[in-house]
């Protein structure tokens, strides 16, 4: 049963409507004590390690972590016609709406001879997560993916849990719109192990952080939460193992 909150004509503080809509807490020390022996195994593991993660979380052992290209090319031919217009009309708006955030470059005078520029500058790569757990997300896809080709980030790496039903790869539609962008480095990986719940909740929460994290090491100075933790360890092996290809 769903619950509806009826705020018609009511002016509450931010206090209020806290009070109405209370968010779900996360207590991330605890999440942190979850997570601490798989972050283990993602820095010190190999391909293999994250394979047999994989098989204890998601119950399926894809043949590797890496998506092959024939699996994109024919996830995105077997692609329903009309999923194909909608996601297409769905790429067109937030490629409208990113493109009018772009920010131009903007020089301050500040005496004669001398002056400041602030310029935008991509980052180098990008990882971005997809879930996929009990539900199919396209649009995370999009939305993560289009704000990176635009601001010209020159690698772009999408990963997203391996399915039991598709022989451990992800979910057709995701591999399908990873292919309309153009996108051909996907991993089957970061499956949401359903006994860890703090640590689903990290992994969902972090998915338009990940565009933030690039492959080379970040100081552990730097993290807010843990969920750059975890992405940052991934990250960083996913970069690993794109050498081998």
């Amino acid at each position: 049963m769903i619950r509806t909150v009826d705020l018609r004509g009511k002016a509450l503080n931010k206090a209020g409507y806290n009070a109405k809509l209370p968010r779900a807490a996360l207590d991330v020390a605890q999440a942190m004590t979850l997570v601490e022996p798989i972050l283990h195994r993602v820095k010190t593991g190999g391909e293999s390690e994250l394979i047999k993660l994989a098989q204890e979380f998601d119950g399926v052992t894809p043949a590797s972590i890496r998506v092959p290209q024939q699996a994109l090319d024919s996830a995105f031919a077997s692609l329903d016609p009309a999923i194909r217009a909608a996601l297409e009309l769905s790429i067109e708006r937030v490629r409208k709406v990113h493109n009018d955030q772009v920010r131009a470059d903007k020089t301050t005078t500040v005496v004669d001879g001398g002056s400041v520029t602030e310029k935008w500058i991509p980052v180098d790569r990008v990882g971005l997560y997809v879930p996929g757990g009990r539900a199919v997300y396209p649009s995370s896809v999009v939305m993560n993916v289009i704000p990176a080709q635009i601001a010209k980030v020159s690698s772009i790496a999408v990963a997203s849990p391996p399915q039991k039903e598709f022989a451990g790869l992800p979910h057709p539609t995701i591999l399908a719109t990873c292919a309309l962008l153009g996108i051909t480095e996907v991993y089957a990986v970061v499956g949401e192990p359903r006994r860890l719940q703090c640590l689903l909740m990290v992994l969902k929460a972090c998915v338009r952080k990940v565009i933030l994290l690039q492959g080379q090491a970040i100081s552990m100075l730097l993290q807010p939460s843990v969920h750059y933790v975890v992405l940052l360890a991934l990250i960083q092996k996913l970069d690993q193992l794109r050498l081998q290809f």
